[in-house]
């Protein structure tokens, strides 16, 4: 519950955007465990990553100033696909960073990467494919529009060979 508090915070009071902040640039988010992320085995509970992953893509989207143009358009991010890959627990009281960064486009979704990291320890590497809707109809977004629109015209990049795979077992990379 209280990392639902903290995304809607988020969405909210939106952080400023980073000056020069481009689609594919990381964003850092820095948070803390708190007693409510943690599991009965006293590490952060396997669902509270999900929801810090929300935080950190809603301060992704804040840091290119998107905000202002999604509203414009009536569109919303979901997610239609993500993994988590755990290597170390995060416990009370620990400082850490989700860096996330977009890894390309199809015609159907954006690819991000989330890193969970502890000073220079990998914690957690998540990926995640999002969609955007438009409010009141339902309509998707075609992804190259979405990057247009927060990318300025930014290219795709060619999708890493692990997320192209991994989109693909999944069933939600793009199909002719």
């Amino acid at each position: 519950m209280a990392r639902q508090l903290h995304l809607l915070a988020a969405l909210a009071r939106p952080r400023p955007a980073l000056p020069g902040q481009g689609i594919l640039d990381p964003s850092v988010t820095t948070m803390r465990v708190r007693p409510g992320d943690l599991d009965i085995y006293l590490h952060v509970n396997n669902g509270v990553y999900l929801q810090m992953m929300d935080v950190a893509r809603t301060n992704y989207i804040a840091d290119l100033g998107g905000f202002p143009a999604m509203k414009e358009r009536g569109w919303y991010p979901v997610v239609a696909a993500q993994t988590v890959t755990y290597r170390r627990s995060l416990t009370l009281g620990q400082r850490f960073d989700i860096i996330t960064r977009v890894v390309g486009w199809d015609e159907r979704v954006i690819y991000l990467e989330q890193v969970f990291t502890r000073g220079e320890e990998l914690c957690a590497r998540g990926l995640v494919a999002g969609r955007f809707l438009t409010r009141g109809s339902g309509e998707r977004v075609p992804a190259p529009v979405v990057a247009e629109v927060l990318g300025h015209g930014i290219p795709a990049p060619e999708l890493p060979a692990d997320v192209a795979e991994w989109a693909s077992s999944m069933g939600v990379a793009h199909r002719a």
